[in-house]
């Protein structure tokens, strides 16, 4: 087991905070969903003078970010506890495959997700099911409610939210960068809820990512390194955490000269691939640490994954300083707000 412990998750003078996670995640994911696939200065054309500035449509509308946050988030609901593979592998298989078919399934999902739930449908087993080579932000970009989850005193053991968080990414995506960027950017909320000075997260991250690049979680993810033809269960999750590291450095060395003028993705990488998604999602909060409604405009304003990375932004700010950062209108004009709710209730509970 690692040397690094996350901070416990302390009661917090800010009401509501995975509830404001949640709904972040989806609010920067509707910003993000009018930006994707174009470039800063078409965005900046559409949208003057920097990019989305509110949501727009009633409801707002989202895309397979949010509905596959919700999809992680509800099969922890329905899963009984203490969290287990036996417990959590039904709901968590039920509600992708769930997601796969539904008709609101229409938001140009990653071809990652929708393969290997049509394998996960057809009764695979999961090992089997996951796209082995895919370190797609569709691994991560779902991963939020697991770090809302409390660790610590009367909470999780730090081990099992990190297993949970690489499993939930590993039906699905099989490339251990995939499931080291899951536990990185769940063990990211976790210390956003935390008293923690932001100026010190990327370097608690960095340490965090060292401690584990041996760890496998053989209990959760049972023999997928072999699917991956590596040499040894450490060999293959090293590669992730190395390549999850080298991200971390790169937002060091760009956080070291904050540009709030240039595109973010030139910086940190465009977030098609889960360790970039972090990093860059990371990077839009860290520029505007005090002012998140322009970090999600900043994170829409890019010329990469725009919606992953958004509302992975939004996820981070929602966590950090709770409910009132959010203008009030936005949390009954995001669509799915009454799941969003219910499960944002059931994090605030289960703290």
């Amino acid at each position: 087991m690692s040397d690094v412990v996350l901070p416990e998750s302390e009661a917090s003078s800010l009401e509501g905070r995975a509830t404001a996670s949640m709904f972040g995640l989806a609010f920067g994911d509707s910003f993000g969903a009018r930006t994707e696939f174009l470039s800063v200065e078409e965005i900046v054309r559409r949208y003057p003078p920097a990019g989305p500035e509110t949501l727009t449509g009633f409801p707002a509308s989202v895309t397979d970010d949010t509905q596959m946050a919700l999809a992680v988030g509800e099969a922890l609901l329905a899963s009984s506890q203490p969290y287990s593979v036996a417990s959590l592998e039904k709901p968590l298989r039920e509600a992708f495959i769930a997601w796969s078919i539904s008709p609101e399934n229409n938001r140009a999902p990653g071809t990652t997700c929708l393969d290997a739930c049509s394998r996960l449908e057809k009764g695979l087993s999961w090992q089997k099911a996951t796209v082995i080579h895919s370190k797609g932000c569709g691994a991560n970009m779902r991963v939020a409610p697991v770090g809302l989850l409390p660790v610590g005193r009367n909470g999780l053991i730090e081990t099992t939210r990190a297993a949970i968080a690489q499993f939930q990414g590993a039906l699905t995506h099989g490339h251990p960068t995939a499931l080291a960027a899951s536990d990185l950017t769940s063990a990211a909320l976790v210390l956003l809820q935390s008293n923690m000075a932001l100026s010190k997260l990327p370097e608690a991250l960095l340490e965090y990512a060292q401690s584990q690049r041996t760890i496998y979680h053989g209990d959760w993810l049972s023999e997928l390194w072999k699917q991956a033809n590596a040499s040894t269960p450490e060999a293959y999750i090293a590669q992730g955490w190395d390549e999850c590291i080298v991200a971390l450095k790169r937002l060091e060395t760009a956080l070291a000269w904050p540009d709030r003028q240039s595109d973010p993705c030139l910086a940190t990488g465009a977030g098609w691939i889960a360790e970039e998604a972090l990093a860059t999602g990371l990077y839009c909060l860290l520029l505007y640490p005090d002012e998140p409604v322009k970090a999600l405009q900043r994170a829409a304003t890019t010329s990469g994954d725009s919606d992953s990375i958004a509302c992975l932004t939004g996820a981070f700010a929602g966590a950090r300083y709770g409910k009132e950062i959010w203008p009030e209108k936005w949390y009954a004009q995001i669509e799915y707000a009454n799941r969003l709710t219910r499960l944002g209730d059931f994090l605030e509970m289960a703290s």
